[in-house]
């Protein structure tokens, strides 16, 4: 008689397994999500968002008109407190908003009353067929984020 050998995997087998399932989820959530570029789209509009946010708090918090002011052609923003940032240069920045809240020419502002009001505004930022939008609402100042359609970007 010949001993019978278990049946069933050996560790490198199930290490092999596991490696190829983590590299398929991690290409397939890349290819979801528009890869490395959607990553950097999202990122930046979300910041820009919690700024806009920031400034609108700091105007109720003191008592004092707050203004965000946004470089399309740097692609730079800079809110109250010294607080400003980048946007990758890979973005198309687009900013609408009242011509009187320029903090100069070529920037667009969008400023902040102490009622938590403003003037209002949109910004969007765009890599290739993907877009995300963040307006201000003139009326209450609320700030909100969301993707553009792909219609409203032809």
């Amino acid at each position: 008689m010949t001993p019978s050998r278990a049946s069933g995997f050996s560790l490198l087998e199930m290490l092999l397994v596991v490696g190829l399932i983590a590299i398929a989820s991690t290409l397939a959530a890349m290819a979801l999500t528009g890869g490395l570029e959607g990553m950097r789209l999202r990122s930046s509009a979300k910041e820009i968002a919690s700024q806009l946010r920031y400034t609108r708090a700091q105007a109720i918090a003191t008592g004092q008109p707050q203004r965000f002011v946004i470089d399309p052609a740097a692609h730079a923003w800079r809110a109250p407190n010294d607080k400003s940032g980048r946007i990758p240069e890979s973005l198309a920045v687009e900013f609408t908003g009242a011509r009187e809240a320029q903090a100069r020419a070529g920037a667009g502002g969008i400023l902040f009353f102490t009622d938590g009001a403003s003037t209002g505004g949109r910004i969007q930022l765009q890599a290739r067929q993907a877009a995300w939008r963040v307006d201000v609402a003139w009326l209450t100042g609320e700030v909100t984020l969301s993707r553009a359609s792909p219609e409203s970007l032809r």
